[in-house]
């Protein structure tokens, strides 16, 4: 018997025994929780031995996260937020192991500078809070969100076979969560008014199920392409292509509607080598807008009749409504986005601390602009990722989010066409999709620090760097020396 047999041996029988003595303890003592130990136990050992596998299991877990109240309030996304925790913990002992083998350009990137620096003002911003022990949570979250979905996935996501395992890991619990609420909102005759509470609990609402189907749809569209036609990959794919598109339209949400489309849009724009005026046109009009609402106070006069913004229970009349500003969900984003303007104005430099949005925000409302729903029972932020950083980090927060998103943009369609290798190209085109469909749900939504969304936002960015990084060792005649970061 060789050495490796003997270790396989041993690792059999040690499990085995931890199986069995964890398994009769529980139930001796009626402690069940002792059952998760040989899960542990594997855990433990494949974070040794090939933590590739876990990097995996978390996104395979991120479809079916539930959210967990803690008795101190605080919530949690499990197993996920633990999962991160641990990836943190996982990587720096990678790097300390392989610390003079790891490859500076990873570091050295625009993409990763920009959310470097992006990051440290968000940690400073940490310290000035108003409130330090939320902002503390928050910074902490965010850094075991940057690791283990931009950091860690630089060093797993190189090649295509890599991106191919991750949609199709995601892909199977996603199609199961998806045919789960469309077969429960069926039952009910797919009832917008009843959309909230079927799509729990792996989604806490009808906008993060959207969001997160919207979000992968780039993945399936185009991962179906690598693979030969009518193949039953290929099949598959296309079937939950189809999947994606029925149950995005039976989310009733407005703004994964309005992503899709800009996607669309951006396809064109990427593959024109427009990107840049597109841009700059955005940014005018938005400051045109703004200066427009500001100037004279005008803002004031789109103040809603609370008695007439009510929640509507038919799509149709939704639609009608939020043109006409009766709608009770637009109108309550407008309630917060006029309080954020303010508290603007009150911290314009360092902002009020990362994650103190809700803790403030309502000595800042104006009673004309609240609607019937403004006592904000779920603690729901700004939903308006941009603005939010605006008002928690400053205008120098603002700024440099803005720009982080204009270099991922603008970067990423330098990438793409400088790729020449077709598989490597669309690999560039399917994240630049679902990074424009990220940047887009941002105007209406702040769901960054969530798993479902956060996880891809960071995501894509590392796979972007990655590819860039491939195509300069192309150009160089290939000379590499030591491993990505």
């Amino acid at each position: 018997m060789t050495l490796a047999d003997h270790q396989t041996r041993n690792l059999l029988i040690g499990f085995s025994a931890i199986t069995v003595l964890s398994l009769l303890v529980g139930i001796a003592g009626n402690w069940w929780f002792l059952a998760g130990i040989p899960a542990l136990a594997i855990y433990g050992y494949l974070a040794i031995v090939d933590f590739r596998k876990l990097f995996f299991l978390l996104f395979f877990f991120i479809p079916l996260t539930v959210e967990v109240w803690l008795p101190n309030g605080t919530v949690t996304d499990m197993p996920t937020e633990i999962m991160m925790v641990s990836m943190l913990g996982i990587y720096l002992l990678y790097v300390l192991r392989n610390g003079r083998l790891l490859r500076s350009d990873f570091l050295r990137h625009p993409i990763t500078l920009a959310l470097l620096v992006h990051l440290g003002w968000f940690f400073f911003t940490s310290i000035t809070s108003q409130d330090w022990l939320i902002s503390l949570k928050y910074s902490l979250a965010k850094i075991w969100y940057v690791t283990s979905f931009f950091f860690l996935a630089g060093s797993i996501l190189k090649e295509e076979k890599d991106l191919k395992t991750l949609t199709w890991v995601v892909l199977v619990p996603l199609v199961g969560t998806v045919l789960y609420v469309l077969k429960n909102h069926a039952a009910i005759g797919f009832s917008f008014a009843e959309i909230h509470t079927i799509v729990q609990p792996f989604y806490r609402n009808k906008v993060a199920y959207a969001c997160m189907m919207t979000i992968f749809f780039p993945f399936v569209w185009f991962t179906r392409q690598m693979y030969r036609a009518w193949s039953w990959q290929w099949w598959l794919l296309a079937g939950t292509t189809l999947l994606l598109l029925i149950g995005i339209q039976f989310s009733f949400t407005r703004a994964a509607y309005g992503a899709l489309a800009i996607a669309v849009g951006a396809y064109f724009v990427i593959k024109w080598r427009l990107m840049k005026p597109t841009l700059v046109v955005a940014a005018i009009l938005a400051l045109l807008y703004i200066f427009g609402m500001v100037r004279h106070n005008n803002y004031l006069d789109h103040k809603p009749t609370y008695e007439k913004t009510i929640t509507h229970e038919d799509f149709g009349d939704l639609l009608s409504a939020t043109t006409k500003g009766q709608d009770v969900s637009t109108m309550e984003r407008v309630y917060r986005w006029v309080a954020g303007g303010h508290m603007i104005g009150e911290r314009p430099w360092l902002g009020f601390g990362p994650g103190t949005f809700t803790a403030f925000y309502k000595t800042y409302t104006l009673h004309g602009f609240r609607t019937y729903v403004s006592q904000n029972e779920e603690g729901s932020g700004i939903h308006c990722y941009y603005l939010m950083v605006a008002v928690e980090q400053g205008y120098i927060g603002g700024l440099l989010f803005a720009a982080l998103v204009f270099i991922v943009l603008l970067k990423g369609e330098i990438i793409y066409h400088q790729t020449t290798d077709p598989i490597r190209r669309r690999l560039v085109m399917m994240v630049m999709m679902s990074t424009v469909v990220i940047d887009a749900l941002l105007l209406m939504n702040d769901l960054v620090e969530t798993d479902k969304f956060g996880s891809f936002f960071f995501l894509c960015m590392a796979v972007l760097v990655n590819v860039d990084l491939q195509n300069r060792l192309s150009a160089d005649g290939g000379r590499q020396t030591g491993i990505p970061v």
